[in-house]
């Protein structure tokens, strides 16, 4: 693969392993409180797409390790600050950040992939947003 140093899609897989990242953790979170409503069921679900979205995390990380392993990729974006004590309003969160990410950002990111040579990152891209849109059901 081509170096992405100097690339769109560098910042964007960066972008998309820090919201991924940062959704893991929101999910655990909504996961604890759900249990703590007795809501079982909605808290093992949480728990398991935390770890898809670990999963995702990690293949985009992936694809910056060769050209940027030791360095620092900058990136500007903006994440949620979507914490409730409430598990409906974290049910409604984080299907506004699944929906958000697969019809929007990750087709976005997978057109500028591909239009900078990167078909490989393109097509990651494509599959982890059907995934997303799993999600947000």
């Amino acid at each position: 693969m081509k170096s992405l140093k100097g690339t769109k899609t560098a910042e964007n897989l960066m972008k998309s392993f820090a919201g991924e990242s940062q959704a893991r953790t929101r999910y655990t979170y909504y996961a604890s409180v759900a249990k703590k409503q007795g809501y079982v069921q909605i808290a093992n679900i949480f728990l398991e797409t935390a770890e898809q979205e670990k999963e995702h995390a990690k293949r985009f990380y992936k694809f910056l390790k060769d050209d940027f392993a030791g360095e620092a990729v900058e990136i500007n974006a903006a994440y949620p600050v979507d914490l409730y004590d409430d598990t409906a309003k974290n049910l409604m969160a984080a299907a506004k950040g699944e929906h958000e990410e697969w019809s929007h950002d990750y087709p976005e990111f997978a057109r500028i992939a591909r239009e900078e040579g990167f078909p490989t990152i393109a097509a990651a891209y494509e599959r982890i947003s059907e995934v997303e849109n799993r999600h947000e059901r």
